[in-house]
């Protein structure tokens, strides 16, 4: 599968392009982005063709078979229309997160995607990090019995990084992320009960920090927490269920280590583990042990994307999974502002 990046921020740099380099089956051959700044940073990179935009990649003739798919990780408040360009010219596409503002928004890229016969996903890449994995390993093999609640929080300490404004906050930033591993890990959310902290920054106000609990289903409760302007950096996560407990204090392994110039596919097969010193705690009857951590491989979602698109197999968090995650998070709000637990819409 052959792709291009339509944006190279952050997102694009560090959290796209190494795990598009290191995914079998995929290759890399273009990069729109604007400035002459972020194009020198990706001949630099990655060697590759640049465009300042994508209508002038999509008429420098590099369409099927040249070109397959795009990643859309450009500003929130882009992404709409740039998605429903890809689409209309035939591509399939990863739009990054959020995915939309509401679920009614991400609901008419999917019904455009659909219609045009391509593959959409959302860039529900922590659902492929180690912490995650690791504890959805431990739910499945049983031994924590019939599972009550899980509790996940995720501060960052990067008050200059919170995206502002009303498309932004970080319940649409992380929230997403940690939504979406809560229904990937429990399954479909009934309702939810919100707690929002705001900031009121130059581009408006501005959610900072939230605590959201989430009624499964399956009976099970989950709670996620995160803040990005408290000055706290902590990763944890906690399962209880009848038969005993799991408590890890880890770290954003796959983050951190490409944050300080590792790239993946340098040893696809050591890449993503937890140290040791961090693996997560079983308790039982039986006593307490440590569980090995679980590799955490963001280059696989492009793997499977890419299996997607050649029509072997479930795409990575397709479109509509993206939409229940926004339902959530639409619930999540409209909690936060009544005080009340709140039901989710069904997309």
């Amino acid at each position: 599968m052959r792709i291009a990046i339509v944006g190279y921020g952050s997102g694009g740099r560090y959290f796209h392009a190494p795990f598009i380099e290191a995914a079998d089956g995929v290759e890399l051959v273009a990069v729109v982005a604007r400035s002459a700044e972020k194009q020198a940073l990706v001949a630099q990179d990655l060697g590759v063709p640049t465009y300042d935009s994508l209508t002038s990649l999509l008429a420098a003739g590099l369409l099927r078979p040249g070109i397959d798919a795009v990643t859309i990780t450009t500003p929130p408040h882009t992404r709409r229309d740039l998605v429903l360009e890809a689409i209309a010219a035939g591509l399939h596409v990863v739009a990054d997160k959020p995915f939309a503002p509401t679920a009614a928004d991400g609901q008419e890229l999917v019904d455009a995607a659909a219609a045009a016969g391509v593959t959409l996903s959302v860039f529900h890449n922590r659902r492929f990090d180690a912490d995650i994995r690791t504890l959805a390993g431990v739910v499945a093999g049983g031994r924590l019995g019939e599972l009550w609640r899980v509790h996940s929080r995720f501060d960052l300490d990067e008050p200059d990084a919170l995206e502002a404004g009303e498309s932004g906050g970080l319940l649409r930033d992380l929230g997403s992320h940690l939504v979406d591993q809560m229904l990937w890990l429990l399954g479909d959310v009934e309702s939810v009960s919100a707690a929002l902290d705001w900031v009121d920054l130059p581009e408006g106000r501005t959610d900072a920090g939230f605590v959201i609990a989430l009624r499964h289903a399956s009976g099970v409760v989950s709670y996620v927490e995160s803040s990005k302007i408290n000055h706290i950096a902590s990763r944890t996560l906690r399962a209880y269920g009848a038969e005993g407990s799991y408590v890890a204090d880890g770290t954003d392994v796959q983050a951190r280590a490409i944050l300080a110039g590792e790239r993946p596919a340098d040893d696809r097969a050591g890449w993503g583990y937890e140290d040791e010193s961090r693996w997560g705690t079983l308790a039982t009857a039986a006593g307490a042990e440590a569980v090995p951590s679980a590799q955490g491989a963001a280059f696989e979602f492009y793997e499977q994307f890419a299996r997607a698109v050649a029509g072997r197999g479930e795409a990575p968090s397709p479109g509509p999974e993206g939409v229940r995650a926004l339902a959530v998070l639409d619930a999540a709000r409209a909690s936060a502002a009544s005080g009340a637990w709140t039901p989710v819409a069904r997309p």
